[in-house]
């Protein structure tokens, strides 16, 4: 009888201790899916930042290829740019309150 005792509480014990493996286990299947739904995500993003890399690469050298070779096609001429204000203190005073802007 007393030994039949013991292995009854064995018996719960591993019963008990089989509940807790199952949630475990459970558990880590969860975060196993949603950690392989993250790396799908991120090597579609690596895959989209490497696409955008070699086009970004195959324009750089186009460009380059074009300066090189001194395409004239049509060229393109940039206005001149504006000359920066000119900034004078009006009293001597370098306080922002006394400062005004003067065109050239």
């Amino acid at each position: 009888v007393e030994k039949n005792l013991k292995l009854e509480e064995k018996i719960t014990m591993l019963q008990q201790q089989n509940e807790e493996l199952r949630a475990r286990i459970e558990q880590n299947t969860v975060i196993t899916r949603q950690l392989s739904e993250e790396n799908a995500n991120l090597q579609e993003y690596v895959e989209k930042e490497v696409e955008e890399k070699k086009k970004l690469s195959r324009t750089n050298e186009e460009l380059l290829w074009k300066l090189q070779e001194g395409d004239a096609v049509s060229p393109v001429k940039l206005p001149p740019a504006p000359s920066p204000p000119f900034y004078r203190c009006s009293s001597g005073n370098s306080s922002p309150a006394k400062v005004r802007t003067l065109r050239r």
